[in-house]
């Protein structure tokens, strides 16, 4: 027990989670950095389609949900100080070597593997202009609709396994972040508080995804894309620094008081002189899945989490491929920044409703939760729209999907705060793993499938249709269609599964 005596409360648990903000804000920064460079800066220099970084977004999002199958229980048997630092390590060093992927492949193509960035670039570009047509073009003109060189399809095919290897690296990090990020919530904050310090930590998704569109395109127009990785990724390393000087857990921290630790502990009715610091036994992963809990949790996850990576991968090229807005174009700048805005200002406050409902109204947490998660269900039905009104402005789309992800960010902080209301502290982060992997689930299955659907659609240009859209855009109304109901049909399954209350013990 720590030694400060004050009658007044310290507040250290709200620097926790402005850590854990930071680490959540490098996260998505570090994910971006692909997805607002491929389309105007990589695509040029490999020869990708739509359907190539289909499949790495695809890729790292099975591996992603692989993964977290085993960080949630990685980080409960490591614990969270060192657990975490271990994730933003791997998915540091995934980040930066991304930018190596020119050289690697310069050096498989050519044989030349001690080169610059910019010299890899002009070896490639040389590789290709000296290329022939294969005799299998045939293949290649059905799929994609125009003659490929068989060096353009080379250069293409060895970058994309290369950006896999390191997407992997990136996921296989990245995936500690959330079960680690809410074992500490549920150390640091009561129940009915979860929800609004999970969507603090969690809007770093939104403000990562805000400042990423702000400062990548033009770090990759002025320095290379190469460098934009290697920037953003050195600031996990950065954080890992004030991690170690600042974490320990509540009850051994000498910045917590023993006022700040009762309304810590205040759930377990326990006063902080007989808080012991032995953990409760934690329940066996395989047993986690005989809970009607665990799979409400799987449903919400399965059913949104790839409406959100959809939107994150995609919306650069949505608006260059439809507008002609590049990502380092003031305007592909200002709808992207104006679309994260919108996620970041509004999804904070739907972490507070929950904690409307249970001080105001008298709800339990769950119930409280349950119902501020039916109205953020309600958000992105607004995703119908954002097509048909994008014919008159792209502002439209972006605001749309703006309002689409606040909603799935206010979603997605309750959703996390259900396993700390139902599961003891020494399993949330299993949980969290079981439940972060059916969201790469989804994710895989959307994004692999949008890539070689627009692939498909851009092919068949007005032949095909769907609610008076032809081509691409048409392509893109069904996707969206899909992303708007899908968080409605995910909250009715989950109250079906557990209609009540009912914690694990």
């Amino acid at each position: 027990m720590n030694s400060i005596k004050t009658t007044k409360m310290s507040n250290f648990r709200w620097v926790i989670c402005a850590l854990l903000f930071l680490a959540t804000t490098v996260n998505y920064m570090d994910r971006q950095v692909l997805s607002l460079t491929w389309k105007d800066f990589i695509s040029p220099e490999f020869h990708w389609t739509d359907d190539d970084y289909g499949t790495i977004t695809a890729i790292f999002s099975i591996f992603y949900a692989i993964a977290n199958l085993f960080a949630g229980k990685f980080i409960d048997w490591m614990g969270t100080k060192k657990g975490y630092l271990i994730a933003i390590f791997v998915w540091s060093l995934g980040a930066v070597l991304h930018a190596f992927s020119g050289i690697m492949a310069c050096g498989v193509l050519t044989g030349n593997w001690l080169v610059g960035f910019d010299t890899a670039k002009e070896l490639i570009a040389g590789y290709i202009e000296n290329g022939t047509v294969s005799p299998g073009v045939e293949n290649c003109i059905s799929l994609f609709g125009n003659v490929v060189p068989t060096a353009m399809l080379a250069v293409s095919t060895i970058s994309v396994y290369f950006f896999l290897a390191f997407r992997l690296i990136l996921a296989v990090g990245e995936a500690g972040n959330f079960p680690a990020a809410i074992k500490v919530t549920a150390e640091f904050f009561p129940k009915k508080d979860r929800a609004f310090s999970t969507s603090i930590f969690n809007s770093g998704a939104s403000v990562g995804a805000l400042a990423a569109p702000a400062t990548i395109p033009l770090l990759a127009r002025a320095c290379g894309w190469e460098l934009a990785f290697i920037i953003i990724g050195v600031l996990g390393f950065v954080w890992m620094g004030l991690w170690i000087a600042l974490y320990e857990h509540p009850h051994k921290s000498k910045y917590v008081n023993r006022a700040e630790l009762n309304y810590i502990y205040q759930d377990e009715h326990v006063a902080c002189e007989e808080k012991v610091e032995e953990e409760e036994k934690t329940i066996s992963f395989l047993k986690c899945f005989t809970f009607r809990q665990t799979w409400s949790f799987i449903v919400g996850k399965l059913f949104t989490d790839g409406v959100w990576w959809f939107f994150l991968f995609w919306a650069p090229a949505y608006f260059s491929d439809q507008y002609g807005y590049t990502s380092d174009s003031a305007m592909g700048v200002m709808l992207i920044f104006t679309l994260y805005a919108i996620v970041t200002v509004l999804s904070i406050g739907g972490g507070y409703l929950p904690t409307y409902f249970v001080d105001k109204k008298g709800m339990n947490p769950y119930i409280g939760r349950m119902r501020a998660m039916f109205i953020f269900a309600c958000f992105p039905v607004l995703g119908l729209l954002a097509q048909p009104l994008g014919q008159y402005s792209a502002w439209w789309p972006a605001i749309i999907i703006g309002l689409l992800g606040a909603g799935h960010q206010a979603w997605s902080a309750n959703l996390y705060s259900t396993i700390g209301d139902m599961f003891p502290k020494s399993t949330i982060a299993t949980i969290t793993g079981i439940g972060t992997m059916a969201g790469g689930l989804g994710s895989f299955a959307i994004n692999k499938g949008a890539g070689a659907f627009f692939t498909w659609a851009g092919c068949q240009g007005s032949t095909f249709h769907f609610m008076g859209f032809d081509g691409k855009p048409a392509a893109y109304m069904i996707v969206f269609s899909i992303c708007s109901v899908a968080y409605l049909l995910g909250w009715f399954i989950m109250k079906a599964l557990v209609p009540k209350y009912k914690p694990v013990m």
